[in-house]
């Protein structure tokens, strides 16, 4: 089979959108300026599969995006120093980036439905997490074609990774100069003697000279304790290799070495700093017009003209800040007062935002219990209603913007137990001092994943339910599940030292002294307005009151969404880890800590263990599957959890083994509502066990068989009777 045979509903798009081309060239050019150039690079049919059935085969498109923007549009004056940049002939800016687009190749029989994935410093990021625990491609069976295009500048060009174009701004011809403040940790059990000026394979700023005469390092443990200067001829812009020592505008060599764990805090003169804000509408101007037009200004057809319903977001970690960075400054609205993103799915995002448009902007930093706690990312606003001050005096609400233009879309913010202990997500939904719980803004939705960790893959399993759920909110009204999340007013969001009472003695935990509370910063008067700091370092004041969720006896979190895990446990799951004492007594950045139940009650005893064993609480395995089955047929009908996944976690949990084989689930009798059914159709199917007593399981059933198109159910064991109940 061809491309071409896949392609009908294509071709005919194709050939009046071609038809359109020709008219515009007799006629003056009114669509959208803002993608003047498409160049396709490939584009390739992957082939045909099981989960592609719906849709037919896909197609991955990679490419260049090249764009402009119309300084004194106002859908552009929050960008920060777009006016300082180069300009074309037609008054606007131009900046280009990459990107990869998958759709089905006849774009009709997909759902017309776009999912734009945010990079993660340049590493595509999303398809993973929607196939986690599927064996298949999760967002192909379902029709959704997905995008990724570039938006931060300072990721080191690759060809894995996507890149984007941006300008360096100037003032009149000259070289912008300016203050930066940088923070240099090794994560390494041992000293070494360089590093780069920044992490997470960030291009940093160069300095404007490599004497450091004009620059300040100094060090300390941790961010409380005084610094310590270190004189200048103990260090040098230069990298170590090999016992050599190379000039390097982009390293910090010691003479002394760099200390394990240690804070290094740099401030040096650098230069030539981009229009880091162009990212942002990047993303707005890429996903605008594969949403809406139907041509480029050069003539390119958009592979998914007039395909596309609605768009959505996803992203994680620093992509999800960035999100909320993105609608927090209302980019959210096209230049053609077009909404862009329908809805938004913030992933582990903690309650931050991030240093995505500013003068030499540091895209990859994030505040945390050790390091980064200089860097404006977790400000004020966090709510999404409006909240005050006390001690600055402020007011503010952070979709206060979007709200006002009409471009606010539906969001979802999803977090990790990791993300109250290290990124400040109790601040989403409290006021600043930790004493109330804040409403949540009518659009939005807030939930929290108990006991998983920040890089916990099994998110995944809530986030294709909330998907689903997020798009049947905008496409047809219906009302997604409720937030979930531990809430001050019920005591399953508290203090540190509330939690500390709580939690278990389990033999060998090494507790947390604290956690992560960010500073509130000072950066200088022009910080709000234009974007630039004057204070660097920056001033800073007290630190914002985070909580943490509350545990029960096992030590499991009792608020949130509580997967099969935590509900049924057999083990308990931190969202917190201790670093190794010899390096740091902080918690590790996204990291979590599992600790086993124990078995036998015995073992209880030996290890000195509250926690109740796995064969006291669960004595059969018959036993074990009817509480996971309960959370799950739970989960399921708050619609946090679609009906494949609850077959697949009860399949997972059948494949636990504490119990001898002879303790198999027993089923004494199996009924079917209707009894008479077409394959295909639905069905109530009631399930009465053995030495259960009255305890019935009730399951909505699809009935698939392969030979016959009707059937007489029935539970006479018989096989090959040609009536469906076989094997059940």
């Amino acid at each position: 089979m061809t491309y071409s045979d896949y392609r009908d509903g294509d071709i005919l798009r194709a050939g009046l959108i071609l038809l359109l081309n020709i008219v515009l060239l007799f006629t003056p050019l009114i669509v959208s300026a803002k993608v003047v150039r498409l160049d396709i690079s490939s584009r390739e049919i992957i082939q045909n599969s099981e989960e592609q059935s719906m849709s037919g085969p896909y197609e991955m498109i990679k490419g260049i995006i090249y764009l402009e923007v119309d300084p004194n549009d106002p859908a552009n004056e929050l960008i920060v120093d777009l006016k300082l940049a180069q300009r074309n002939s037609r008054g606007n800016v131009e900046f280009s980036t990459e990107f990869e687009l998958c759709k089905p190749v006849n774009s009709d029989r997909g759902n017309h439905r776009l999912l734009y994935f945010v990079n993660n410093r340049g590493n595509k990021m999303g398809k993973w997490h929607f196939n986690y625990h599927t064996d298949k491609n999760w967002l192909w069976a379902n029709g959704w074609s997905y995008l990724w295009c570039g938006w931060n500048c300072d990721v080191e060009e690759s060809d894995g990774k996507l890149n984007i174009n941006l300008p360096v701004i100037n003032d009149n011809g000259n070289t912008i100069t300016g203050e930066i403040y940088t923070e240099i940790i090794s994560y390494s059990d041992e000293v070494v003697y360089s590093m780069p000026l920044v992490w997470g394979g960030s291009i940093s700023y160069a300095p404007v000279t490599l004497e450091n005469t004009n620059a300040v390092l100094s060090k300390r443990r941790y961010r409380w304790e005084e610094p310590i200067e270190i004189p200048h001829d103990s260090w040098s812009f230069a990298r170590w290799e090999d016992g050599n020592v190379t000039p390097d505008s982009g390293f910090l060599y010691v003479v002394d070495g760099i200390e394990p764990g240690w804070l290094y805090d740099l401030v040096y003169i650098g230069k030539n700093p981009k229009v880091t804000g162009l990212g942002l509408a990047a993303i707005r101007d890429v996903v605008s017009f594969f949403k809406y037009e139907n041509i480029s200004n050069d003539g390119v057809i958009n592979p998914l003209a007039d395909a596309i319903d609605y768009a959505y977001s996803w992203g994680h970690s620093q992509s999800g800040r960035l999100l909320n960075h993105f609608v927090y400054q209302d980019f959210n609205g096209d230049e053609r007062k077009r909404i862009v993103f329908d809805g938004i799915m913030a992933n582990c995002p903690g309650a931050g935002k991030g240093q995505f448009n500013s003068r030499f902007a540091q895209t990859t930093r994030h505040g945390s219990h050790h390091e980064d706690n200089l860097f404006p990312i977790d400000f004020f606003p966090f709510t999404t209603v409006e909240q005050y001050d006390p001690i600055t005096g402020e007011k503010g609400d952070g979709v206060e913007r979007a709200r006002k233009s009409g471009f606010l879309p539906k969001i979802f913010f999803i977090n990790s137990s990791t993300d109250y202990w290290t990124r400040a997500a109790s601040m989403l939904h409290t006021d600043v001092e930790g004493q109330v719980d804040s409403k949540i803004d009518p659009s939005v939705r807030i939930y929290s994943v108990a006991g998983l960790a920040h890089t916990d893959d099994r998110i995944g399993i809530v986030s294709r339910a909330l998907l689903t759920a997020l798009d049947q909110w905008i496409s047809y009204g219906v009302e997604p599940p409720a937030s979930q999340i531990p809430k001050i007013s019920n005591g399953t969001l508290v203090d540190f030292e509330t939690w500390k009472g709580a939690f278990p003695d389990i033999p060998g935990a090494i507790m947390p002294p604290s956690f992560y509370h960010p500073y509130r910063l000072n950066m200088g008067p022009r910080w709000d307005t234009e974007g630039i700091a004057d204070y660097v370092p920056p001033k800073v004041g007290p630190r914002y009151v985070c909580l943490v969720p509350q545990v029960d006896k096992d030590g499991n979190e009792i608020a949130g969404i509580r997967l099969p895990d935590i509900d049924a446990p057999l083990t308990t799951y931190t969202g917190w880890g201790m670093r190794s004492p010899t390096y740091s007594q902080t918690l590790g950045r996204n990291r979590g800590r599992v600790w086993p139940l124990p078995i036998t009650s015995e073992e209880c005893k030996e290890k000195i263990d509250p926690r109740i064993a796995i064969l006291e609480r669960y004595p059969t395995r018959a036993d074990y599957l009817f509480e996971v089955t309960k959370s799950i047929l739970n989960l399921k009908y708050q619609g946090l959890l679609l009906d494949e996944d609850v077959t697949r976690l009860l399949i997972e949990a059948t494949q636990v083994e504490y119990w001898p084989c002879a303790s198999q689930i027993g089923i004494k009798e199996v009924a079917a509502t209707p009894a008479e059914v077409k394959s295909g159709s639905k069905l109530l199917l009631l399930v009465i066990f053995d030495e259960r007593g009255n305890d019935i399981l009730s399951v909505k059933a699809k009935l698939v068989e392969a030979n016959n198109y009707f059937y007489v159910l029935n539970n006479d064991g018989k096989e090959g009777d040609d009536k469906a109940g076989d094997n059940i």
